[in-house]
């Protein structure tokens, strides 16, 4: 509580002592502050809502006899309760015991490959995952650096959770999605890739379990493998992911967490519906299993919005919920957020600190101006339409050539397009001869390592000319490998 984010007012009819009361209490409700968070002291209460220390006492007092807050001789005041836990029997998670635990390998061969070959400039790209140079806004933000510049910007490190004013628009943006997250609860990251980096090193042990989706997009890069975790696969349906097994794995592991990409999933771009986002979030409130949801796509929808995220359901603090810009505005930025309880968001700025000392100040300005008017609601229109003509006139080529060769589902948002491929052949063998031809693929096994059937196919990044191209020429690698 460090920020100067909010102050009772001393000019409202409420009393200030009940101002307090419900900043606190919203704290506490919202999860920000869950079961076990240390309130700070009084004086430093007092001190930073400027009030006298026994308006401070007044706030606790009534937060005490609410039963949501304890003082422990020689210890402090905790939280202690919230209005969603007295409503139910499972207890929420003891973020404590993540924030107190707390060497990469090197990637497979062929993601090494296809790093080597993306730098190439003559690559067709069938299977990046980022926008293409002719979609991103590159002269509306030379534009925005021409223009006058706010009071905002700087040249300096940022705060350590980030710049506070980037903070606050996204906290704006995050409402248009039903989820209510002050600036103090967010922390701004180099792109979502070191958001789970920081929660690899910040919150779990060697040994601890992840819970994904299979096929699932933390398989094609080390971040918590590398640490020492070990990933567990979870079978998905059109729905996403299926639930059943969750509790029975929970079982037989400590400090597990899960993680989801709900909406346009990478590298499926299956939504995950309504229904199986409540069954989902209830079945980790039960067993205190804490989500890491990973929103990178959640605004690329075509003709219809996907369902909020997780997190607007979540008043338990169960969720860690991760966006980004990488995939909007382009991966350049390098700026994410990640947004949670606050003891964990502090834990995580800690060890932000120590290893990038943050995101750059340059990249935070720009992406707080474009949030700060309708210029970003006005852009993602635009992108949603020149990435729906691209599904389109992709699904018209795979439709004219693979009918024979291939199946899929028709995107409703999102980069991509999962194709399972009927004829019994290597991929791998379909990867290396595309590669010799300077076609790019992603194969399924860099999803899921028994995967031979499916590739991923982007529509986001390669010329139009190029899609099409390249695609005829899959259909006919495909024909000479049956």
């Amino acid at each position: 509580m460090s920020e100067n984010e909010w102050v009772p007012s001393k000019v409202s009819a409420t009393p200030l002592h009940r101002q307090i009361y419900e900043f606190i209490k919203q704290k506490i409700e919202n999860g920000e502050w869950t079961v076990g968070t240390k309130i700070p002291p009084q004086r430093d209460l007092a001190s930073r809502f400027n009030v006298n220390r026994s308006t401070i006492v007044f706030a606790l007092d009534e937060l005490a006899a609410d039963g949501l807050i304890e003082s422990r001789v020689g210890k402090g005041t905790f939280v202690i309760n919230n209005t969603w836990s007295l409503l139910t029997s499972a207890p929420p998670p003891n973020w404590s015991s993540y924030v107190e635990s707390g060497a990469y390998y090197p990637n497979i061969q062929t993601i090494q490959y296809i790093n080597i070959a993306e730098s190439k400039p003559d690559t067709i790209r069938l299977g990046t995952g980022e926008l293409s140079p002719e979609l991103l806004p590159t002269e509306q933000t030379k534009e925005l650096f021409q223009s006058k510049q706010s009071s905002h910007f700087t040249l300096g490190y940022s705060e350590p959770k980030g710049n506070f004013f980037l903070r606050e628009m996204i906290s704006l943006h995050l409402q248009s999605k039903g989820i209510d997250a002050s600036p103090s609860s967010i922390l701004i990251v180099s792109g979502g890739l070191k958001g789970l980096q920081l929660i690899s090193l910040g919150l779990l042990h060697r040994g601890s379990a992840i819970f994904q989706e299979s096929p699932s997009y933390l398989n094609s890069v080390h971040v918590f493998q590398s640490a020492g975790m070990n990933l567990l696969s979870i079978p998905m349906d059109r729905e996403g992911m299926v639930t059943h097994s969750i509790g029975r794995l929970k079982k037989s592991f400590n400090g597990a967490l899960l993680y989801t990409i709900p909406s346009f999933q990478n590298p499926t771009g299956r939504v995950m519906s309504a229904r199986r986002r409540m069954e989902l979030l209830k079945i980790c409130q039960n067993e205190q299993i804490p989500i890491i949801e990973d929103d990178v796509y959640g605004d690329l929808w075509f003709e219809n919005p996907p369902p909020n995220p997780l997190k607007s359901l979540d008043n338990q603090g169960l969720v860690l919920y991760m966006g980004s810009m990488s995939k909007t505005l382009g991966p350049g930025f390098r700026i994410g957020w990640v947004v949670g309880p606050e003891p964990v968001i502090n834990r995580l700025s800690d060890i932000k600190m120590q290893t990038d000392y943050g995101s750059s100040s340059l990249s935070q300005f720009t992406v707080a101006e474009w949030l700060s008017n309708e210029r970003y609601t006005a852009y993602l229109q635009k992108i949603r339409k020149d990435l729906k003509y691209r599904r389109d006139f992709t699904v018209q080529i795979l439709n004219k050539h693979f009918m024979d060769l291939a199946t899929w589902d028709f995107p409703e948002g999102g980069y991509y397009v999962w194709l399972k491929i009927n004829p019994q052949i290597s991929t791998e063998k379909l990867f290396k001869k595309a590669l010799k031809e300077g076609i790019l693929l992603n194969p399924g096994y860099i999803y899921d390592r028994n995967d031979h059937k499916h590739i991923r196919i982007s529509y986001s990044f390669a010329s139009l000319h190029q899609l099409e191209k390249g695609l005829k020429r899959i259909a006919e690698l495909i024909r000479d490998l049956s």
